[in-house]
């Protein structure tokens, strides 16, 4: 490459520089947290974030328009989730991260519809992976908050023999579980049901918690997320991600940036919608958090727009989720693997 940045390289300088600028020591500092949650020590001492492109994959008519090319999105999300794996492809990585005993639940996140969530396609390529790597259909299931927002994403519900595509919709646990700040009725699926997550989310911004990718999805598992938005989310989503029924059996976070958003959020606003055309995917949920943050930061600052701290928004619930041992928010430690 010589006197000009293809579109690849200044998309990762800027996101590099972004995540290296955001004020993650501070925001640990601005919370009063103890310290790891029971049984994590104080977390790893380094993550890999897998960070996969294919150009091309949007069509010309932009994220509006939804076209994807189905096979280069199925080529990029089995890259981000082979290395995520550390294993030379998707099945074998699921393969050592699930069991064929496990009831294995894909938490999504459709808030955005068919334009800003994780599309069809792009779930049962997991899933077809996860039956190539020994798990059988009927142990699957794909869920979000309600069957509603699945459907508007484009997804067919059905709870007969083999993969279950279904909404939570009202089906809490009878008990109030009290956990960190707040108490809450889990969806009775995780509780009952799924003994292994993937966490699947959306790169995008939120208007009060400033990054919604896949710590903020699990406020789909709790009944009273309303109640959860108070200082940014700050002194909530890291307690919920610390919850055993949420910590104890997530083992892969994988966040959509086919179409990402970086204002407007958490809804879709399709003129700070763009085609970022990739996916993340790690084992360390705050990583895939932090890296979102700087992916966000560097569109923002494409588009004039100020950071999030500058507008109040600053998502602190990712250092004070590392804080927790969930993870490592530090981008000194944290490797972008562009497969």
């Amino acid at each position: 490459m010589t006197g000009t940045l293809d579109r690849r390289e200044l998309l990762s300088r800027l996101a590099t520089a972004a995540l290296a600028a955001s004020p993650l020591g501070r925001a640990a500092g601005a919370l009063a947290l103890p310290g790891p949650a029971p049984g994590r020590g104080s977390g790893p001492s380094r993550a890999v974030v897998a960070f996969a492109r294919r150009e091309g994959m949007v069509a010309a008519e932009g994220p509006a328009a939804g076209t994807v090319a189905v096979e280069r999105l199925r080529e990029a999300l089995g890259a981000a989730v082979a290395r995520a794996g550390d294993e030379a492809t998707p099945v074998a990585a699921l393969r050592r991260l699930f069991r064929p005993g496990d009831v294995v639940g894909i938490k999504l996140n459709c808030m955005g519809g068919r334009s800003l969530s994780p599309r069809p396609e792009t779930v049962f390529a997991l899933v077809r992976w996860l039956r190539e790597a020994g798990v059988d259909p009927d142990r699957i299931i794909v869920w979000e908050r309600t069957g509603r927002e699945l459907r508007g994403a484009g997804f067919v519900l059905g709870s007969g023999p083999g993969v279950k595509v279904m909404g939570t919709d009202g089906d809490w646990e009878e008990k109030v579980r009290e956990w960190g700040p707040s108490a809450s009725r889990f969806s009775r699926l995780l509780v009952e049901d799924v003994t292994a997550v993937i966490n699947l989310g959306v790169l995008k911004d939120h208007g009060l918690a400033g990054v919604s990718a896949g710590l903020k999805n699990w406020y789909g598992v709790v009944h009273n997320p309303n109640k959860l938005h108070a200082e940014g989310c700050a002194p909530y989503v890291p307690y919920l991600a610390a919850s055993p029924l949420v910590n104890g059996k997530l083992r892969l976070t994988v966040v959509d940036a086919v179409t990402a958003q970086c204002h407007g959020g958490p809804g879709y606003a399709p003129s700070w919608a763009w085609p970022l055309e990739g996916f993340l995917a790690t084992t360390d949920a705050v990583a895939a958090d932090a890296v979102a943050w700087g992916l966000i930061e560097g569109r923002r600052r494409e588009k004039g727009l100020r950071t999030l701290a500058a507008e109040g928004r600053e998502p602190r619930f990712i250092a004070a989720s590392e804080r927790l041992g969930l993870g490592v928010a530090d981008p000194r430690r944290i490797e972008v693997a562009r497969v």
